[in-house]
């Protein structure tokens, strides 16, 4: 029986030192279980780390400990093995989400007048663009690990960055847009749920996968650990993709609930305040570096977010309010 775990919650770039359980079960008087180190590094042709031969050093842990390992590991399912195929579940849930936001759209184009098949058609330009930004971002960022092989990360089927599939997607939706004559307020109205849908529903990847996306140690009633996951740890943390999952669901209720009550555009910058505000407060218990005025990245992109949201609903109650005309 062998099951992987890092030995620190740190980043996922470079080389980390991992365990494996290397022994029998524990018994009943709580013996101590040998474990082995090795290590896994950054392999820059599939994105990923992947482990490395190094010498094994013993490591003890008690039976508390192990307990806390099996009860996260059930939670935790990185991938999904159906005969002779393996299914991601982040990329399962991947699909989902772009799935549950077409629905959402469908269902508002058809509220407005307009064609239901539109919504594929924003999907496949949001996918299209969202994969190319997401490819981009992720070589530009690592340059130095994948220069060598450029082309061949370019075409990887993993190394997706957030930031990069957010902005590639809203290029695609922007020029699928400008082609059908709808790049108007009503537009961004049109994609503020489904937007909260699909990002609620991709942190439900985040927490099957164990990708890293997980929060700083923590000891709580429903701390959790990911011994199984893409981006392991034995330490318990904050589950913050279960955090992000349930906020941004309750933001897709309260959007779409509200969707007739503004003017054009309102709902939007509605959703660019409660999504910057979820988003700025769940790094707080994160595990991502400062990069400026004791900020995350997406605490700086979230404030962003916030001050945009907020100069527009202020700038519009001052020409003529937020609600909706009365018919």
């Amino acid at each position: 029986m062998r099951r992987p775990r890092t030995a620190s919650a740190g980043g996922s770039r470079g080389r980390r030192a991992c365990l494996d359980f290397d022994g029998a079960a524990p018994s009943s008087s709580g013996q101590d279980i040998r474990f082995s180190t090795w290590e896994r590094e950054f392999d820059s042709r599939r994105g990923y780390f992947a482990r490395t031969n190094v010498p094994h050093t013993p490591y003890r842990v008690g039976l508390r400990d192990v307990h806390v390992w099996a009860v996260a590991s059930a939670g935790v399912q990185p991938e999904i093995h159906l005969g002779g195929i393996t299914l991601q579940t982040f990329g399962i849930c991947f699909a989902l989400a772009f799935v549950a936001a077409g629905a959402v759209v469908a269902r508002r184009l058809r509220e407005l007048g307009k064609p239901a098949d539109w919504a594929y058609e924003i999907s496949l330009a949001a996918i299209a663009g969202g994969v190319i930004g997401a490819r981009l971002y992720f070589i530009v960022d690592n340059y130095d690990a994948v220069k060598h092989d450029l082309l061949g990360n370019l075409f990887s089927g993993s190394g997706l960055v957030w930031y990069g599939g957010a902005i590639g997607g809203a290029i695609g939706v922007c020029l699928w847009a400008w082609r059908r004559g709808m790049f108007n307020a009503v537009l961004l109205d049109l994609c503020a749920a489904p937007l909260a849908v699909g990002y609620a529903i991709g942190r439900i990847g985040c927490q099957l996968s164990g990708d890293g996306d997980y929060g700083e140690a923590w000891d709580g009633p429903w701390a959790m650990a990911y011994p199984n996951g893409t981006v392991p740890t034995h330490q318990t943390v904050h589950p913050t993709p279960i955090y992000e999952t349930l906020a941004m669901g309750l933001v897709a209720y309260l959007l779409w609930r509200l969707r007739d009550r503004y003017r054009p555009g309102i709902l939007f910058a509605i959703y660019l305040v409660l999504a910057g505000l979820e988003r700025l407060l769940v790094e707080f218990i994160r595990r991502n570096p400062d990069v400026a005025l004791g900020l995350t990245q997406a605490q700086l992109l979230s404030v962003g977010m916030m001050l945009a949201g907020g100069v527009w609903l202020t700038a519009s109650a001052r020409r003529g309010g937020l609600a909706r005309a009365a018919a």
